[in-house]
């Protein structure tokens, strides 16, 4: 049995998969099985997956019907061989150390889950960002003592899970919606018994034309809202809301306001959902403004919230198109 799966969901990515397979299969932990999730691909992806399977012998290719992103990802789940499994996306790629490094992490502090550091780039593999949690190395957090492991970056791809995490606990991701991910790992940190840091930059994030995050649907982003429906609802069937309000205020304040009205407002500043997202979180948390985690904020990212807050939403759309 591998002591890793690396399941990757598959669609329409015929050119990106083969830099992605290579990435996971040239890994210094060798120790793995590479499980492919072909999500009803219309073009040549499921065959390549197929050819690439025949190639070495670690790799496993799962077929079906379209499920969307978080569907894809819990056949992952449902099917994998390893104690561990991560989620590469199929355009992105790992670097040679990612699971070995991630993996000792873990098993050194005795965590359920271990994340490590990640760049965005560009599609000549340019460095756009690089993004570093600002968390110790090398020992076991609590989550019921650090809080604030709430406020990491929510990405699944980002991290190393023991696969017992979610059979144990039942947490899936939601199939066809956007914002799946914070859905996700919200709900999973705080049945960690423990979490590992490692601030190696381990993954490669392509910032491509197309992808989710790049796609201006704007009637779309309302779904961020109902991603917090369901988070907020959530801690408050397990008992974990009020242990963690702040945490959720400033994850409300953070996606749901800010992010979410800057992402509307630079292409279309009369959009009628900029209202509706800061109802929405004056509605859940009406004393926002006292939360301890907004000295968190950058400077620009606090003049975004300001100008947000005062619904100066054509002066939001300028900001960001003077800043390119």
């Amino acid at each position: 049995m591998p002591k890793v799966t690396v399941a990757v969901p598959v669609y329409n990515v015929e050119k990106y998969l083969e830099k992605c397979a290579e990435s996971v299969l040239s890994q210094t932990e060798r120790d793995l099985e590479l499980l492919f999730i072909d999500d009803g691909s219309t073009d040549g992806s499921g065959t390549l997956c197929d050819k690439i399977a025949g190639q070495d012998s670690r790799v496993r290719v799962i077929h079906q019907e379209n499920r969307g992103l978080g569907g894809a990802r819990n056949t992952g789940i449902e099917n994998a061989l390893g104690e561990w499994i991560i989620f590469p996306d199929s355009d992105d790629w790992l670097e040679p150390e990612t699971i070995e490094r991630a993996l000792k992490a873990a098993e050194g502090t005795g965590a359920d889950m271990s994340l490590f550091a990640f760049k965005s780039v560009d599609e000549q593999g340019g460095t756009i960002s690089e993004h570093f949690e600002s968390l110790p190395e090398g020992v076991a957090l609590d989550p019921h003592k650090r809080r604030d492991l709430l406020l990491i970056a929510p990405s699944a791809w980002s991290k190393l899970y023991k696969t017992d995490l979610f059979r144990r606990t039942g947490v899936r991701y939601p199939p066809r919606v956007w914002y799946e991910d914070i859905r996700t790992t919200t709900k999973l940190l705080p049945y960690c018994g423990s979490v590992a840091y490692t601030g190696y930059v381990g993954y490669n994030y392509l910032q491509r034309q197309g992808s989710i995050m790049n796609n201006m649907s704007l009637d779309r982003n309302r779904e961020i809202i109902d991603a917090f429906d369901d988070i907020l609802g959530w801690y408050n069937e397990q008992g974990l809301f009020e242990e963690y309000r702040q945490e959720l205020e400033y994850l409300a304040l953070f996606h749901l306001y800010l992010t979410a009205s800057v992402r509307v407002a630079r292409a279309d500043p009369k959009h009628p959902l900029l209202r509706e997202f800061a109802g929405s979180v004056k509605r859940r948390f009406p004393e926002y403004k006292g939360n301890p985690y907004l000295g968190r904020l950058s400077r620009s990212r606090k003049l975004a919230l300001w100008l947000t807050e005062h619904r100066h939403y054509r002066l939001l759309n300028l900001a960001f198109r003077l800043k390119g």
